[in-house]
């Protein structure tokens, strides 16, 4: 993996629309059911919308119910990663992010599918997509 990339604050917002920010820079969540790429359903990658890199395939990705894109993989090991969220007052969670740029991406459930048992919920808002045109 490459080296991380750091950015000011002011840097970041910036780079990203407001929604953009709440969501991948400060940990927000975007309404279920309302994100651009809940629906998407061609081929592709989807993307960190802040730094680029790629991090789930639109080949994991799959209707979870739950309102948000969700993937039982990423598109590699280490694509993302993986911390300990202890936000709300409830079960402690886990968050996702972006390896590259620790873009927050939205949280990784074991309820997911087969083949891995995971469901990782994404926000479109902290994601770009990237089709197949071939």
């Amino acid at each position: 993996m490459a080296e991380k990339i750091k950015k000011t604050d002011d840097d970041w917002k910036a780079q990203l629309s407001p929604e953009q920010y709440k969501v991948a820079r400060k940990g927000g969540t975007e309404r279920a059911f309302t994100g651009e790429l809940y629906k998407e359903s061609r081929k592709g990658v989807y993307t960190c919308v802040c730094c680029g890199a790629p991090l789930f395939s639109s080949a994991t990705k799959y209707e979870s119910g739950t309102g948000w894109p969700s993937f039982y993989a990423p598109v590699s090991d280490t694509a993302v990663e993986e911390r300990e969220d202890k936000s709300l007052f409830r079960r402690p969670r886990t968050e996702v992010v972006c390896a590259r740029c620790d873009g927050h991406l939205g949280h990784v459930f074991p309820d997911g599918p087969e083949p891995t048992g995971l469901r990782y919920c994404m926000n479109s808002a902290a994601m770009g997509f990237e089709p197949d045109d071939g």
